[in-house]
């Protein structure tokens, strides 16, 4: 796939339709991915939480913004605020925390020192959720120069710093906080271009229970000779994972599927008429067929409407160079399940626990490995998705793809469902942005276009006209 060059329309993957940042505003953006990379704030282990707030703190106070960092249970809180008499409020989400960089090994450069080459630039939360954030502000400071030096809107900005963990204290602090979070909509912290390098605009979250499992057989490992007699702790771990869904995905859970909502016309409308690029996406991870042969419609509509169970690892015995011929005792797996409205997920837990219980994995202890995550949606025909989609053509010179939800999760159902705000995910991502791997990446062509639809959706929604 081709990379926008540093000049901005170079290396453009299909649109003349760029909009350039000022100069200044592209050094602006630099800068500040920059300083932010170079944090390392990695949630799962409790890294720079501390600094990289202060740091987001001080950006924000720059913009103008009234800014207080909040103490949680767990990493700080950057809440900044500014409204304007008479205009509506916008309220961004967005996070700091990123995941941890191993292995280090696979990275071309220093993960935590910014890198620039071939249109792109490298680093640590480059595009989960650094660079996204960094775009918010200098949109921002765009807007402000478009508008006579000052927001012509309210704007409102939670920063987190415990999302890559499953932010296990939002959805307290919100509901602590919902007066002062009172907005009219949200842009939501991520988002960019599909596979075929088309705008993407997404509306909705999955929810998610992750489940450790864990088994023992026995006092200690033992020769693998007694095999036809004694208990294999890897063999039971396997077996009870193969027992909660078929070859083609679908959940064997009793119950597990009676409370998904159906699809609104609407939103069965959008989904169907997502355009195709399961086919890119084979090529792009080296997949030779989907789960149930899925292609194009059906694709996207497991991708948005379906709830899955899936395994993210199995631990158990030896694995070193040679042979070392054993029967362990114990085994592990972990497991995320993605939910879509109206699951619940501690019903959900509660239905895996009888599955095990009830198909003899009795002995299959099953654990929350962090707080779930309810699922949630936004109706893609709101005037505000709506918006979204006109700036995004007006950025990229094509229409815009509206998917009814994500297949990842977030904090999204407090955002929702407890403020109750539309809201949109636009933002500066690309299919090959590599996030939580070696080499997360963001181009700038899309630093550059995604940036310009957050200034024209506020524009839009606002009333406000572009100036010539």
């Amino acid at each position: 796939m081709s990379a926008g060059a540093a000049g901005g329309s170079t290396g453009d993957p299909g649109t003349d339709a760029v909009r350039l940042l000022p100069a200044d505003l592209r050094a602006r953006y630099r800068e500040l991915l920059a300083r932010w990379v170079a944090l390392p704030s990695v949630a799962a282990e409790g890294r720079a939480q501390q600094a990289t707030a202060d740091t987001v703190a001080e950006e924000l106070r720059a913009l103008g913004l009234d800014v207080e960092v909040h103490g949680t249970a767990g990493a700080p809180v950057v809440f900044a605020e500014k409204r304007v008499a008479g205009a509506p409020t916008v309220l961004f989400y967005n996070h700091y925390d990123v995941q941890p960089a191993d292995p280090l090994e696979l990275w071309t450069a220093d993960p935590f020192v910014l890198d620039e080459r071939e249109g792109k630039l490298f680093g640590r939360g480059a595009t989960d959720d650094k660079g996204q954030l960094a775009s918010r502000v200098v949109a921002l400071e765009w807007l402000k120069r478009r508008h006579g030096g000052e927001l012509p809107v309210g704007v409102l900005f939670v920063v987190e710093g415990e999302e890559e963990v499953g932010s296990p204290n939002m959805g307290a602090y919100v509901e602590a906080h919902r007066e002062r979070l009172r907005a009219d909509a949200c842009v939501w912290e991520f988002g960019g271009v599909d596979a075929r390098d088309r705008p993407h605009l997404i509306s909705g979250l999955k929810g998610i229970v992750t489940v450790d499992l864990h088994v023992r057989t026995g006092a200690f490992d033992q020769h693998s000779g007694l095999g036809p007699v004694v208990p294999n702790a890897a063999w039971r771990m396997a077996a009870a994972v193969a027992s909660l869904r078929d070859a083609e995905g679908r959940a064997l859970v009793a119950g597990f599927y009676d409370r998904v909502r159906p699809a609104t016309a609407a939103e069965a409308a959008y989904v169907a008429a997502t355009p195709r690029d399961d086919d890119v996406v084979a090529e792009q991870i080296g997949v030779e067929r989907f789960l149930g042969d899925a292609t194009g419609a059906e694709w996207q509509r497991r991708l948005q409407l379906e709830p899955v169970i899936n395994v993210n690892g199995i631990h158990s015995g030896y694995g070193g160079p040679g042979m070392k011929t054993v029967l362990p005792v114990e085994a592990s797996a972990k497991l995320d399940v993605r939910l879509v409205p109206d699951q619940a997920p501690d019903e959900i837990f509660g239905l895996l626990r009888t599955h095990l219980d009830h198909h003899g994995f009795g002995d299959v202890v099953a654990t929350l490995a962090e707080r779930p995550e309810h699922p949630s949606r936004v109706d893609p025909t709101h005037p505000w998705v709506q918006h979204a989609a006109a700036a995004l053509e007006e950025a990229y010179g094509t229409p815009a793809v509206v998917a009814v939800s994500s297949g990842g999760s977030g904090p999204l159902h407090p955002f929702v469902d407890v403020l109750g705000l539309p809201v949109i995910m636009i933002g500066v991502g690309y299919a090959q942005g590599r996030a939580h791997a070696p080499d997360e990446n963001v181009r700038w062509v899309d630093v550059e276009r995604g940036t310009y639809a957050t200034v024209r959706t506020i524009e839009r929604w606002a009333g406000l006209e572009a100036p010539a």
